[in-house]
């Protein structure tokens, strides 16, 4: 799917200037996304003014490097040790195959009410409408996500998802969907909203929840939030599910905190979030509370295609901040439903041409001033700027041809090439050998995996393993 859409409009990628140009006209969005934008970035800059900023962002772009360039054995690693914890994984293709998977547990526990923690993928994934179409009720309980539900809407920004909402027409949602007073007393809408959600997580079947780092080295998903929703969601219902792309692991338990002082502090100004949730397997034997099953889905869809590409890699760095959004002059005048995409703003930009193809998303990279604000707050260093240059390249057929979409056909020599990646990637036991040996000439090279100094010297990742490990999963050989 191509679109979102809320109650009254229906947006596309397709679309962008003239639903942009819609926006501009509207004093309205215009309004609340200007107060919402320079509180944001005030914070931002307030918190991080004792701290020598530049060498964090380092350390946390350095972190990430590491990360991907050890991808296809972390994520091994990561499945063994979840597993050894008690964790069932699972792995995704896409977006369908990842929503099949979830309706199937669901469907196995005779599930019809799902309650959600806060999740982009499932975003992404339109994990809602697929199991209101199998006759499963999902029901949002971050704040945000549910008042934007309520509303039928889709979320405008990936942190804070009723940005584009004031406090009366947040008023007027509640008292229509649910019969609150009309008021503009916040307490008292917030504790209205909680007493709604809380009777409904006592019932719901099965708890579904996003994951902020998958870390490999312990098999533990952490999951950061301020509400106690994710908690809630992750420990009452008999069943969690946690769904997340494959770029969310990280090596060590140690590399964790480095990304979540960047995360809090670029995300919303805190030092801290009220709640840090480490999840490690299911309720034990001898534990009062905890769900009886924990189940683990690995989505791709379309990430090992970004892998592909040593320039486009540095994607998938993304903590998921949205600092990006907040300090863009586009995003911040327009809003995120003027993009028509999971992801709004630069790092939608980047991101969704690989999920969508450029046809679909084509005037997403053009939607940028290239003032350099987004590479600049960038708490990983993601170059965008640089990005998004490369992805107009590609709109044009100026590029590598390695975007779904672009305008560049690949070489015989390229075409033939992937062929034998294809091949490789759906014959197990070949894949097998063929990482074996590379593993055996890897060990005649100098080792250059490390904490590394100066993140643009990081080892390139083994590009082709990647892309097999999740073919050679997809076919069911290594699912749990």
């Amino acid at each position: 799917m191509s679109e979102v859409q809320d109650a009254v409009h229906t947006y596309t990628p397709r679309e962008f200037h003239r639903q942009a140009h819609d926006a501009l006209g509207n004093p309205q969005i215009r309004g609340n996304f200007r107060r919402a934008m320079d509180g944001l970035m005030a914070k931002r800059r307030d918190v991080f003014s004792d701290w020598d900023l530049e060498t964090l962002r380092e350390l946390g772009a350095n972190i990430r490097l590491r990360a991907l360039a050890k991808l296809p054995d972390l994520l091994e690693q990561l499945e063994a040790n979840c597993q050894a914890n008690g964790i069932r994984v699972h792995w995704a293709t896409d977006g369908d195959e990842a929503c099949r998977i979830i309706r199937e547990i669901c469907e196995s526990h005779d599930a019809r009410a799902v309650i959600k923690g806060k999740s982009m993928v499932s975003e992404e994934m339109h994990l809602n409408a697929h199991l209101e179409e199998a006759g499963i009720e999902a029901l949002e309980s971050d704040l945000g996500e549910y008042l934007v539900q309520l509303n039928e809407q889709t979320p405008s920004h990936i942190i804070m998802p009723a940005i584009h909402l004031n406090t009366d027409e947040i008023s007027e949602i509640m008292h229509t969907r649910t019969g609150t007073e009309r008021t503009r007393d916040v307490d008292y809408m917030t504790a209205a909203a909680r007493q709604q959600l809380r009777e409904r997580f006592m019932a719901a079947d099965v708890g579904v929840s996003g994951v902020n780092f998958a870390v490999a080295e312990t098999g533990t998903l952490c999951l950061v939030e301020n509400e106690g929703n994710g908690r809630m969601t992750t420990t009452v219902p008999p069943v969690h599910i946690a769904v997340t792309g494959i770029e969310k692991v990280v090596e060590q338990l140690r590399d964790v905190p480095p990304l979540y002082a960047l995360l809090t502090r670029s995300a919303t100004g805190q030092h801290v979030t009220t709640y840090f949730n480490m999840i490690s397997g299911p309720r034990k034997a001898d534990e009062h509370d905890g769900p009886r099953e924990v189940h683990l889905v690995l989505v791709d869809n379309g990430r090992s295609s970004i892998y592909q590409d040593d320039e486009l890699l540095d994607t998938l760095r993304c903590i998921r901040c949205g600092a990006c959004m907040n300090h863009c002059p586009v995003y911040t005048r327009v809003g995120g439903h003027t993009y028509g995409t999971t992801y709004p703003g630069p790092i939608g930009s980047i991101l969704m041409p690989h999920m969508l193809g450029l046809e679909e998303t084509k005037d997403l990279p053009t939607a940028s001033s290239l003032c350099g604000a987004c590479g600049e707050v960038c708490p990983v260093k993601i170059p965008i700027p640089d990005l998004l240059v490369r992805l107009r390249k590609e709109s044009v057929g100026e590029g590598r041809g390695n975007v779904p979409g672009a305008g560049v056909k690949r070489s015989a020599k390229e075409v033939a090439a992937w062929k034998g990646f294809e091949w490789l990637a759906t014959h197990p036991a070949a894949w097998r050998r063929s990482t074996a040996l590379a593993g055996k000439l890897h060990k005649l090279l100098p080792s250059s995996i490390g904490p590394w100094t100066d993140h643009r010297t990081a080892p390139k990742p083994a590009k082709a393993s990647l892309h097999a490990l999740v073919k050679h999963h997809r076919r069911g050989e290594g699912e749990s």
